[in-house]
């Protein structure tokens, strides 16, 4: 029987998600499956071996305790994606499942741990990291004590940007730290993970898009981070 990778369904560019797991990457031993909030399919996240949580639309800011009103907000936020995340994480917690998070599944994991984010950024550090016509390129400077170095071998790297909010470094999640930051003037966090991973799954979440961002099958800062959670969620035991 195949092992399952659940990809929470984005409004944002979805098939670069779907697309980033080659044929290859899957062989004959994972597929991918769509956990979507628009159908709701929760019996589904229960089959998963491995969880990615996409980036998308802000999550709704009563959650953290965010202002009502803020630069750059949607038109619409999107209560019932936050609410069928909020399970597929809880799931994966329960489970010890690999898990990704990406963009905004970097800030909602940090946000569902107690912690907080930006709503907005600020118009200086929006011209640094918010997607204009296409996404932003900057460089990061990752720890040396933090899986992500140990997965990716990488201190520094270059990696796109396309966001307007970003986790508050004074509200980090429980039993959270910082694994990179950009290496601009603001440090925006750029990557977190467990700060005490015992009893805990793998799980590296990313404020870049390594599905889409340049030269991905080169750059270890994409390739080596999809390579390592292939490898948890093949090596993961229920």
């Amino acid at each position: 029987m195949k092992k399952k990778i659940g990809i929470s369904y984005t409004e944002a560019s979805f098939a670069n998600y779907e697309n980033w797991f080659t044929p290859e990457d899957l062989s004959d031993d994972l597929e991918v499956v769509i956990l979507s909030f628009l159908r709701n399919n929760v019996e589904d996240i229960y089959t998963c071996d491995g969880l990615v949580l996409t980036g998308g639309v802000d999550v709704i800011p009563s959650l953290y305790g965010g202002a009502e009103n803020y630069p750059h907000q949607p038109h619409e936020f999107l209560p019932e994606r936050d609410a069928f995340e909020k399970r597929i994480y809880e799931y994966s917690q329960q489970q010890q499942l690999p898990v990704l998070g990406i963009c905004r599944g970097l800030q909602y994991i940090n946000i569902l741990e107690g912690g907080k984010v930006y709503e907005d950024i600020g118009e200086a550090a929006n011209k640094i990291h918010k997607k204009d016509t296409s996404d932003k390129i900057h460089g990061v400077n990752i720890r040396k004590d933090s899986l992500l170095y140990a997965v990716t071998g990488q201190e520094k790297g270059q990696v796109n940007s396309a966001h307007h909010q970003g986790i508050h470094p004074a509200k980090l999640g429980n039993n959270i730290m910082v694994s990179a930051t950009s290496d601009t003037s603001d440090e925006m966090i750029e990557g977190i993970e467990f700060k005490d991973k015992t009893g805990k799954g793998f799980m590296l979440c990313v404020q870049w898009h390594p599905e889409r961002m340049p030269e991905k099958e080169s750059n270890p800062l994409s390739q080596q981070i999809k390579t390592q959670f292939l490898q948890a969620v093949r090596n993961h035991t229920k």
